[in-house]
C-alpha cells in the first residue's frame, strides 16, 4: 500500500474568547495517500474548514488554540514548524483553493503580476521567466485568450475563470498535495463540471493528492475515491466512496445522502391571474468609444424575453453564469433599464421612473444568493426586517415589533433573537431573515436569485420546504434564478431556459426536463443527472 503523504492523528482545535475556550473539532483523525482524492462532507459549522486550515496553520493566530494531536506531512510534524517552514510548505508542497475566489485575488492587481508574484516568492523566478509560466498555467487550466486574461483584473472575469486562476495559482508550483475547500460551491453545473474534469485531468497529470471539501454529495460521486463524513467537529464515518453511497452506516450519513431536494411544486390553479407578464424584455448595454463617446456597439445581456407568471405560480431561470438570468430579475423590478413591456398587476410599469414605482415596492421583494453580504452587519435583525416597514408603513414602534416578531415566527426563527446581529446567526438561519425581510410588507411577488446556492444540502432541503409552505399559505409568486435544477424541479412550474441571454426553450418544468427539445437544455439536464 501506498506510504501516507498526510496523516492527520487525534487533532482537536478551539477558539479562544477571553479566558473561555469552544472546542470546533473533537479527535478528528485522517490519511490520504499520493494520487487519492479524499472527500471530506458535512454540513456548515461540522469542522470541515476549520481541519483544512490547520493543515497549513491558516486559523487566526490570536485565538485559535491546538488543543491536542498532530498534522504529519511527509512525517513532519506541522503543528511544530517554524513559521519559516510552513512558508516553504505552503504553495511548494501543499496548494489550496479557496472557496470565493474574490476574496482570494487581490482587486488592485492584475491576474499576471499575482501569479509571477507566487512564482516568485516560492521559486525565486524573475518577471519574464514567471510571466511565461503563468500564460502556460492559464492555458492549461482552460482559460480563453490568456495573454489577455493576464493583464485583466479579478473583476472583469467571470466566475468560472477566478475559479481557474485560483487553481492555476495553487499549482503553479506543483505541490503533492492539494486543500480544494468548496471550490465549485458558487459555479453553475456545466462550469462546474468543466472544473471538476480539469482538476482530475492535473490530477492525474501531477500524481498529487487531493483533499476535496464539499456538502454537495453529487460532486462527491464524481470525484472522491473514500470519503469521510463530519458531523459536530467529529469523523462519524469514513470509507470508499462506493460503500458510503451503497451501504452508509451512521445515521448522520444516511440522512445526508437523503437530503437532496425532491418532491414537487406547490398545487396551483391552471387559470390564476397573472401578477407578471414579460413580453420581449431587452436590456442591451451600450459601448461608447471615440472622441465623442458615441454608442459604437452593445453588451447584449437580455434579448426579447417573454412569459408570464401567474398568482401562486414559480417560474425558474436557468441557465450558465453570464446568460442573462439575474439581469432579467433586476430588470424586471425596474432595478435596471430595459426595452420592452413589464406589466404587473395590468398596471405597465416598464415606463415608471423612480417615483412611480414607489407604490408597487411593498408588492415585490427580492432574496439574494449570499445572505453573508445581503444583510448589513452593523444592523440587528429587527433593524434589518423593520427597515422596509420604515419607508412603507406609519407605524408606532408597538405595532413595529408586533409585525417583526410574526415575520420572524413565518421564518420558523425566535423572535427573542432579534437584538442579536448576523454574525451571530449559521448560513441557514440568515436565509431565513433575507426571506423574514421579503415577507414583512405582505408581498405579492418575490425574486429568489440563488437563495439556496450557498447552504448545504440539509439546510437547502429545509429552506425549500419553508418557501414552498409560504407560497402555499399566501398564495406568493416566485421567479427563482438558479443553476441548480434539482432545486428548480422541485419548487417550479414552468421554466426557461436561458443561453447568451436569449430563451433557448421554455414550458411545463416537469416536461422540459423530462423530455427537453434544445441541445443546450439536454445538456444542462445531462450534467444535473451525471
Amino acid at each position: 500500500m501506498t506510504k501516507a503523504l498526510l496523516t492527520i492523528k487525534d487533532l482537536s482545535v478551539g477558539f479562544q474568547s477571553g479566558k473561555t475556550v469552544s472546542q470546533v473539532t473533537d479527535n478528528v483523525s485522517l490519511t490520504l495517500r499520493r494520487g487519492e482524492t479524499l472527500a471530506l462532507v458535512g454540513e456548515s459549522g461540522s469542522g470541515k474548514s476549520v481541519t483544512a486550515n490547520a493543515i497549513l496553520r491558516l486559523l487566526p493566530k490570536a485565538s485559535a488554540r491546538y488543543l491536542s494531536g498532530e498534522v504529519l506531512y511527509d512525517g513532519k510534524n506541522m503543528l511544530h514548524c517554524s513559521e519559516r517552514d510552513m512558508r516553504q510548505l505552503r504553495g511548494n508542497y501543499i496548494g489550496m483553493i479557496f472557496q470565493e475566489p474574490m476574496m482570494s485575488l487581490n482587486p488592485l492587481h492584475k491576474i499576471g503580476r499575482q501569479l509571477c508574484e507566487t512564482l516568485a516568492i516560492h521559486r525565486g523566478m524573475r518577471p519574464q521567466a514567471g510571466e511565461k509560466l503563468a500564460l502556460e498555467w492559464l492555458q492549461k487550466v482552460g482559460i480563453r485568450d490568456p495573454e489577455k486574461r493576464l493583464q485583466a483584473y479579478p473583476h472583469e472575469l467571470s466566475g468560472g475563470e477566478r475559479q481557474r486562476v485560483m487553481i492555476a495559482m495553487a499549482l503553479i508550483n506543483e505541490p503533492d498535495l492539494l486543500i480544494a475547500d468548496e471550490p465549485t460551491t458558487a459555479l453553475d453545473v456545466s462550469v462546474q463540471a468543466q472544473i471538476l474534469d480539469l482538476l482530475k485531468n492535473l490530477q492525474k497529470e501531477m500524481g498529487m493528492a487531493m483533499l476535496f471539501i464539499t456538502h454537495d454529495l453529487s460532486i462527491v460521486k464524481k470525484i472522491a475515491d473514500r470519503v469521510a463524513v463530519m458531523q459536530l467537529g467529529k469523523v462519524v464515518e469514513i470509507n470508499s466512496r462506493s460503500e458510503i453511497f451503497d451501504n452508509p452506516q451512521d445515521p448522520y450519513t444516511i440522512k445526508l445522502i437523503h437530503s437532496d431536494p425532491s418532491g414537487s411544486p406547490v398545487p396551483v390553479k391552471g387559470n390564476a391571474e397573472p401578477v407578471f407578464e414579460i413580453e420581449k424584455l431587452r436590456v442591451w448595454f451600450p459601448i461608447k468609444g471615440g472622441v465623442l463617446k458615441r454608442v459604437q456597439d452593445h453588451i447584449k445581456a437580455v434579448t426579447d424575453v417573454s412569459f408570464v407568471l401567474r398568482r401562486g405560480h414559480s417560474v425558474g431561470l436557468v441557465g450558465e453564469s453570464g446568460s442573462g438570468k439575474s439581469t432579467t430579475g433586476m430588470a424586471i423590478l425596474r432595478l435596471l433599464s430595459s426595452e420592452g413591456v413589464i406589466r404587473f398587476d395590468g398596471h405597465e410599469i416598464s415606463r415608471l421612473g423612480r417615483k412611480g414605482m414607489l407604490p408597487y415596492r411593498s408588492k415585490m421583494q427580492v432574496v439574494f444568493q449570499d445572505p453573508f453580504s445581503a444583510l448589513n452587519p452593523r444592523m440587528s435583525v429587527a433593524q434589518i426586517i423593520g427597515e422596509g416597514l420604515k419607508v412603507h408603513l406609519a407605524l408606532s414602534s408597538e405595532e413595529e415589533d408586533r409585525v417583526i416578531c410574526e415575520a420572524m415566527r413565518e421564518v420558523e426563527l425566535d423572535p427573542e433573537t432579534r437584538h442579536r446581529y448576523p454574525n451571530e446567526f449559521s448560513g441557514g438561519q440568515r436565509q431565513r431573515i433575507a426571506i423574514a425581510r421579503a415577507l414583512v410588507l405582505k408581498p405579492e411577488f418575490i425574486l429568489l436569485d440563488e437563495p439556496t446556492s450557498s447552504l448545504d444540502r440539509t439546510v437547502q432541503f429545509q429552506v425549500l420546504s419553508l418557501l414552498k409552505s409560504l407560497q402555499e399559505k399566501y398564495g406568493l409568486s416566485y421567479l427563482f434564478i438558479s443553476h441548480d435544477l434539482s432545486v428548480v424541479k422541485s419548487l417550479c412550474h414552468y421554466t426557461l431556459v436561458l443561453k447568451n441571454g436569449q430563451v433557448v426553450e421554455q414550458g411545463d418544468t416537469e416536461t422540459l426536463f423530462s423530455q427537453p427539445q434544445h441541445a443546450y437544455t439536454r445538456h444542462l439536464v445531462s450534467l444535473s443527472t451525471t
